[in-house]
């Protein structure tokens, strides 16, 4: 029993909290990422306390660090784009309640059409994540409104709500531009990697079986479900590209000299572009063979099986070397890829030859060759396609 409760003399919530502090080190971790976040999120809320609380000595302090804190996103950009949209949502909620309430009076009714509205407002796409906070501001509105009867001291208040917001998302803004503001180029380069890696492992397990001739239904099931289960992989690559881009607008870290050639990131988008296409091909390859079970009895099929096993081989040592893209060895790597992409066209030239040699029925949709064969020159051209976009992005 000891040795399920420690691991090497730790227990095991140590272990873990200790390897948590470890990968912190590391310069892109996401440990260190969020270990910065929540200093600077600690930072921007303290120092819009001070300004809340002991300058102004606000009646409702807590808006200002807690609007800091609600703006302090990954990157810059989104930074300032949401303190935009929080502010106009606050500043709407606020003037929903302030015209309602010297409209109306502070009363249930007027309570009751304050939150309809600010709720009808909160669901306007152009607000996007901060359209709850137009209700939130009025009702927090309505509340300062009713605990004062002077409609001066009211405006004085409703006003200050306002201005607090504004007050946090300048401090967060400021401080997450002025402190370590991420560049995160390195998430274009890790979502290639993803595809890359996960094109790899389906088509290095799809060629020892075809080569072998062990298409059972069970296992050509398995491959279909892989490669219909990718969609949430690139969804998740296709984020990390749009943060390594929204990581560059309006960080002044780009202006540094290290920094000046990521600055654009075409090179990455139009590879996972190209592994996006791929992967669909893949998975149309793999539908085909999972609904093709009926024995063959006209046609010798397994030379050509053979060929495509090959071809395969070659896409799964490009999707290899493109799961350890490194813009450091980037010209090394250009140069291996170059020659994996005429290999593979190559492979795939002898898939057709095969194809033709033994007269397959290609134009027989209730048989495999015919998708085979076009997903496989698809699968040929997007793997050129790919290499050729790295070397004219070296070259350039």
């Amino acid at each position: 029993m000891a040795d399920d409760q420690t691991t090497a003399g730790e227990p095991r919530g140590a272990g873990r909290l200790a390897g948590w502090w470890r990968r912190a080190a590391y310069e892109d971790s996401s440990e260190r990422h969020t270990l910065l976040l929540i200093g600077k999120s600690t930072l921007a809320a303290t120092l819009a306390w001070l300004v809340s609380y002991d300058l102004m000595d606000a009646t409702s302090p807590a808006f200002a660090p807690f609007s800091a804190v609600t703006i302090m996103y990954v990157t810059v950009y989104q930074s300032v784009v949401q303190s935009l949209r929080y502010v106009g949502a606050v500043t709407v909620g606020v003037a929903v309640q302030a015209l309602l309430g010297f409209l109306a009076g502070p009363d249930l009714l007027t309570f009751v059409l304050v939150a309809v509205i600010a709720l009808s407002i909160s669901r306007l796409r152009v607000l996007g994540a901060q359209g709850p906070q137009v209700a939130t501001a009025a009702l927090f509105a309505f509340s300062t409104y009713v605990s004062t009867t002077d409609d001066s001291t009211r405006v004085s208040r409703l006003g200050q709500i306002v201005l607090l917001v504004l007050i946090g998302c300048a401090i967060g803004t400021a401080v997450n531009v002025a402190i370590a503001p991420p560049l995160r180029y390195r998430s274009a380069e890790h979502a290639v990697r993803v595809l890359a890696r996960t094109l790899h492992d389906l088509t290095s397990d799809m060629h020892p079986a075809l080569r072998d001739g062990t298409l059972d239904a069970d296992t050509t099931a398995r491959w279909r479900d892989r490669a219909a289960r990718t969609g949430s992989l690139i969804e998740q690559a296709r984020a990390g590209l749009d943060t390594a881009v929204e990581s560059v607008r309006y960080n002044p870290r780009r202006l540094l000299p290290r920094h000046r050639g990521h600055l654009t990131f075409q090179g990455y988008a139009s590879v996972l572009g190209a592994l996006e296409r791929t992967l669909y091909q893949l998975a149309s390859m793999t539908r085909c063979l999972d609904q093709w079970h009926d024995e063959e009895n006209e046609y010798v099929y397994q030379p050509f099986l053979v060929r495509y096993a090959d071809f395969l081989e070659a896409v799964s040592k490009t999707a290899l070397t493109l799961s350890t893209l490194d813009e450091a060895t980037l010209p090394q790597q250009t140069e291996r890829l170059d020659r994996l992409a005429g290999e593979t066209e190559d492979r795939c030239r002898e898939v057709v030859v095969e194809a033709d040699a033994r007269t397959l029925p290609l134009s027989d949709p209730g048989r495999p060759y015919g998708v085979l064969v076009v997903e496989a020159t698809r699968l040929k051209e997007e793997v050129r396609y790919t290499c050729d976009t790295l070397s004219d992005w070296v070259r350039a």
